[in-house]
């Protein structure tokens, strides 16, 4: 039977998730009102509430994360808190205190705040009643496939995307130390992308170089060149990273992974199938390199490598455009093949190796670029590199409705004795039917194309479907008016949007163990 693969996006509020979901997303992690190890991204219940109703309407799960260590006195908010989450019916919690444990309210995912390094440690996690386990972003590749070739029953999640922590998640404590901003709480202050002087024992500078420079920022991970190596070695979940980031990196990114991840399903349906249901469509190519990075790495994939450090700035590079061609007072050219537009925001390193940004405000025909502070010209050179870190007409892209997700349905239109009835079976395997009493009156002319005609017209339901999906058992050519048909068609879609919560295709694989549980996110 083919292993469920689920596509794990960030949502830092109720319009994030509801974009995740359009862009793909077998699954969307969203922080609880408290207790969440972004403090910055909670949600009202009621917004999560909303975000699971849509969601289950694709079989998507929603995960809520409550992976902070609590102070003894809010345990009991924080398990009033998971009884209310229970109710609006979240497929799982995501946690690292251990006393928030198993209760069969809701299935606990263990956070990668809990370190899971080892076999050892995702064993502990089976033990305790947890049904997805987060793994330590260090991990190589064949570490991963220790892991499951020892519990082979426990889902494991990988994080494929996003910003990286120097130090193991959970285990981090500078922070707090520091700035009394506990990481453990929600409250990191981001102590690793502050600037350094590396300096020897007797406090001199190691090198000129090393003043003043990013010295524990880490570029930003991108696996997308390993997903079926990751699949290969045996995860089941792919995460990524971002709840604090805006609604224009969700749809980019979940986008951009949802196309990778499907071409490798499509090569190898024996072996893995979608986690949930419903085609994703697109009005923009996905570009990971055209939203915040630092630039990438795999990380510790295949061990440790020389990529891994951004020295210079822990701001976003964004994307490589070009050389300095020509400079002049007011303007610049660049040698490349970029388009520019005006708006678009351009970094460079002086010559003291700092990150200087600047915005363009106008692109002449020939392609120069007039900065909005011509004064930023003095600082470059020709020959300099170029990024741009802010397309402009990219993000115009963005900003309007960029996704469409559908459910595939069936229909089915049948004579009865007391008038026609109308089935409508969805994808999820969720069916409605409706009797209606109709006259049996027969059609001076085919019927069975306008028919057709007028159950695809789906318009802004969550549904789509061709002429092949639709079956009329009928022994005439009966007419029935297209206004009678029209409202015969919306009843039983509107049934459908309020029906039961569909069940994904084989659903992940659930460990033994005690309480049956389902799975959840990390920070």
């Amino acid at each position: 039977m083919p292993r469920p693969i689920e596509l794990l996006a960030p949502a830092r509020n109720l319009e994030c998730g509801l974009e995740a979901i359009r862009h793909g997303a077998d699954a969307v992690y969203i922080g609880a009102p408290r207790f969440g190890a972004r403090a910055a991204a909670g949600n009202s219940i009621e917004d999560i509430a909303r975000l699971v109703a849509y969601a289950h309407l694709f079989g998507v799960r929603i995960y809520v994360t409550l992976n902070t260590l609590l102070h003894d006195d809010e345990l009991p908010v924080a398990e009033a808190l998971v009884r209310d989450l229970a109710a609006i019916h979240v497929d799982a919690l995501i946690t690292q205190d251990p006393r928030l444990r198993p209760s069969g309210l809701i299935p606990l995912h263990s956070s990668t705040q809990q370190d899971n390094r080892t076999a050892a440690d995702v064993r502990a996690r089976q033990a305790a009643g947890y049904q997805q386990v987060v793994l330590a972003r260090e991990l190589s590749l064949e570490e991963i496939r220790e892991i499951h070739d020892a519990v082979p029953t426990m889902p494991l999640e990988v994080f494929v995307h996003g910003a990286l922590c120097v130090s193991y998640s959970g285990r981090c404590y500078a922070s707090e130390y520091c700035f009394g901003r506990s990481a453990n709480r929600g409250e990191c202050a981001q102590f690793c992308r502050l600037p350094f002087d590396l300096v020897d024992v007797e406090g001199q500078p190691v090198s000129p170089r090393l003043r003043q420079r990013h010295l524990l920022s880490l570029r930003d991970m991108n696996r997308s060149a390993e997903l079926e190596a990751l699949l290969d070695a045996g995860a089941s979940s792919f995460k990524i990273e971002g709840r604090l980031k805006d609604v224009a990196y969700v749809k980019n990114i979940t986008a951009y992974y949802r196309q990778r991840l499907d071409a490798i399903l499509a090569r190898r349906p024996d072996d893995f199938c979608r986690s949930s249901f419903g085609a994703s469509t697109f009005t923009f190519t996905p570009n990971p390199v055209k939203s915040f990075n630092r630039g990438f790495t795999d990380y510790f994939l295949h061990g440790r490598t020389a990529d891994l450090a951004c020295h210079d700035t822990p701001k976003s590079l964004g994307e490589p455009v070009g050389t300095v061609k020509e400079l002049s007072r007011t303007s610049l050219s660049v040698a490349g093949t970029a388009a520019f537009a005006n708006g678009d925001g351009l970094c460079f390193f002086d010559a003291d190796r700092r990150l200087v940004g600047f915005r363009v405000n106008r692109v002449d025909q020939q392609g120069r670029l007039f900065p909005a502070e011509p004064s930023v010209l003095s600082a470059l050179r020709k020959g300099s590199s170029l990024f741009r870190n802010f397309d402009a007409d990219f993000e115009r892209q963005l900003s309007r409705p960029t996704a469409d997700r559908r459910l595939r349905v069936q229909w089915l239109l049948e004579e009865v004795e007391e008038g026609f009835r109308l089935t409508l079976t969805t994808e999820t395997g969720h069916t409605t039917s409706r009797l209606f009493l109709h006259p049996h009156e027969a059609a001076r002319t085919p019927q069975a194309a306008p028919i057709r005609r007028q159950l695809m017209r789906l318009g802004d339901t969550p549904f789509t479907c061709t002429e092949a999906d639709i079956t009329l058992h009928l022994s005439v050519d009966y007419f029935i008016p297209a206004s009678t048909l029209a409202d015969w068609r919306r009843m039983p879609t509107e049934g459908s949007i309020s029906g039961p919560i569909p069940q994904p295709p084989g659903p992940i694989p659930q460990p033994p163990g005690p309480s049956p549980q389902a799975p959840g996110p990390s920070p």
